[in-house]
């Protein structure tokens, strides 16, 4: 037990998160709100997809927040050249003629799925395992990966020739799809200044893994009043179409809507959004909140929806009304 009680622990938790906000921002300009949905997914144990155009630091935020967490991280560069064997590792016949496992970079905690479309869906599948079981089976045996583990993807959403729809499976394992916008003038401002001198800043460590596994179950313990539950299972079945409980934009813009996955990543992304901001228990609007990043991937628009340039954000907009 690191803390005397659940309440020291959700006060801790506050203020390593205050520290870990300060030491991020000493190298990421702006980003508030993704950085906080990054951190909301490490604490519910979930991985993130990121869509954003080139240069918006991407890479530069995740490497940063390994540092701050004190965490192994590793990049894997998504190629349509790719193997499996190149994210998970391989078994080689040793001078002894013996067979041995050589891990692959997803033997770490923090994983960087750089450009994930870029690859065929067969070697985009051999992340599955690893982001639902915490494991990777080679050979037939099984290897189970240090935990925490996160796996942070990347898409560019401008570059559409030679890449390839990630599979609705593989899309349900992300809690969080995250859009990344431009800097505000001010902030790119900012940006230029920090990365057109010679000097460079390194985060300090503010978690550790064992701290960070703790508050992993410090979230799964908070509870949840009822009305909550009803809300985000409620709010999920409105986004199946014709369904008895179909919004009717699910049954008219929707070709399917989202599973009961989002129910649960709701409940848990409610639970740490409302610790965060010193909160004991989640409410509506802690639900709220987090609904657009949960959904966001999670339902598919008809053809209907895109002739008339209705968007998933605005369908997603009108279930919260």
């Amino acid at each position: 037990m690191l803390y005397s009680s659940d309440v020291a622990a959700v006060e801790a938790l506050v203020k390593k998160y205050t520290l870990l906000k300060s030491e991020i921002a000493k190298v990421i300009v702006g980003q508030d709100e993704v950085i906080k949905n990054l951190l909301i997914a490490i604490f519910c144990k979930g991985h993130c997809l990121l869509v954003g155009v080139p240069g918006l630091a991407k890479t530069l935020m995740v490497n940063t927040l390994s540092k701050a967490l004190g965490l192994q991280y590793s990049r894997i560069q998504f190629t349509p050249d790719l193997m499996p064997s190149d994210i998970i590792g391989t078994e080689i016949l040793d001078e002894t003629r013996k067979f041995r496992f050589i891990k692959g970079p997803v033997f770490a905690n923090i994983i960087l799925a750089d450009e994930i479309n870029r690859t065929p869906p067969k070697t985009q599948s051999a992340l599955l395992e690893a982001m639902q079981e915490k494991a990777v089976t080679v050979a037939s045996n099984t290897y189970r990966l240090d935990e925490p583990f996160f796996v942070l993807a990347t898409q560019n959403p401008i570059e559409q020739e030679g890449t390839y729809p990630l599979p609705e499976a593989q899309l349900d394992r992300f809690m969080f799809n995250i859009w990344l916008d431009y800097p505000s003038f001010d902030e790119e401002i900012m940006i230029v200044k920090a990365t057109t001198t010679e000097k460079s800043v390194t985060p300090e460590i503010v978690l550790t893994a064992e701290e960070i596994l703790f508050f992993q179950t410090l979230i799964r313990k908070i509870p949840v009043p009822d009305n909550v539950y009803q809300y985000a299972v409620k709010l999920v079945s409105s986004t199946r179409p014709n369904r008895p409980n179909a919004n009717g934009w699910a049954t008219e813009y929707l070709t399917w809507g989202a599973g009961p996955r989002a129910s649960q990543y709701l409940i848990l992304g409610a639970k740490c959004h409302a610790v965060l901001g010193g909160k004991f228990s989640p409410d509506i609007e802690d639900i709220r909140a987090v609904a657009t990043s949960v959904l966001r991937h999670r339902i598919v628009r008809n053809y209907k929806a895109e002739a008339e340039g209705i968007g998933v954000e605005d369908i997603i907009n009108h279930f919260l009304t």
